[in-house]
């Protein structure tokens, strides 16, 4: 299995054991990938110094975009099995500006009637987190003509986020 190696404009950060970049076919802001530069699909394979490092890389990822694009919601997640992928992280976040296109998009209503859990009385804005990464995938990922975006376009957040998550670590600081 080879490792992706995406493009130097997306890449945000390396370490030894980690490559974080913004994730190559989105439209959204912010979505980025954590993968291995090992080829493996399983974190028991991985060496101890790897797995010690990704609690606190993911961290401080969720920390720049957090104080960058102050998301409703927060996704980190691992997805997929396609072969040539190494393990990978997906880290997503959901702003309000997202979640209010995910539920003005009336093709994504029918999720509710499949789950067969009626939205409480009165409640117009309710989803979860599958329903809102199902829209990001097929609408922000993989549609031609995604929704509006709205905030610091990907190129922007990179080379913010490279500035950011480059800076040493500040140990001890209150938030």
């Amino acid at each position: 299995m080879a490792v992706f190696e995406p493009p130097s404009h997306l890449v945000i950060l390396q370490t030894e054991h980690w490559v974080l970049n913004h994730r190559v076919d989105t439209a959204l802001p912010g979505y980025l990938m954590l993968g291995a530069r090992v080829p493996t699909n399983d974190l028991y394979r991985m060496r101890p110094q790897a797995l010690a490092e990704l609690g606190p890389l993911l961290a401080r990822t969720q920390k720049a975009l957090d104080d960058i694009l102050k998301p409703r919601h927060f996704y980190i997640g691992r997805y997929g099995h396609m072969a040539g992928h190494a393990l990978h992280f997906h880290i997503i976040p959901v702003c309000e500006w997202l979640r209010q296109s995910f539920l003005a998009d009336p093709r994504y209503r029918l999720l509710r009637d499949i789950s067969g859990h009626p939205a409480p009385i009165g409640a117009t804005d309710e989803t979860d987190g599958a329903e809102l990464t199902l829209y990001i995938w097929r609408e922000l990922c993989e549609s031609p003509a995604p929704p509006q975006v709205f905030g610091p376009t990907v190129g922007e957040l990179t080379a913010r986020l490279k500035l950011v998550l480059s800076a040493p670590e500040r140990r001890g600081e209150a938030s």
